[in-house]
């Protein structure tokens, strides 16, 4: 099977901030994403989800490498200082690169 190089870019952040990453990743070239609700502990302490503020996304993209560093680099310039936010890029192969 012939397999196509991708990254996959996870953005976990502050719920609030849902529509507008992925609006900003669609307008940096994103053809689709996953969010999902998280929850867990880090530097900033325990986010359980209890309330609305405390609640935590987990955003998925795959696509191309330029495409997520823009994304990546969006977010750090335009959320991480006010927000709870981390990021990390894998690598990834897909089947069908058309789709992302």
């Amino acid at each position: 099977m012939k397999k196509h190089p991708k990254m996959l870019l996870v953005i976990v952040a502050e719920a609030v901030l849902e529509k507008n990453l992925v609006r900003d990743a669609r307008q940096r070239g994103a053809q689709g994403w996953t969010v999902t609700e998280v929850h867990g502990a880090g530097r900033e302490g325990v986010r359980e989800g209890a309330w609305e503020a405390d609640r935590t996304i987990e955003l998925k993209v795959i696509c191309d490498e330029s495409v997520a560093d823009a994304i990546a680099e969006h977010v750090l310039a335009t959320y991480a200082a006010n927000y709870s936010v981390a990021m990390y890029f894998t690598p990834v192969a897909v089947f069908r690169p058309d789709r992302f």
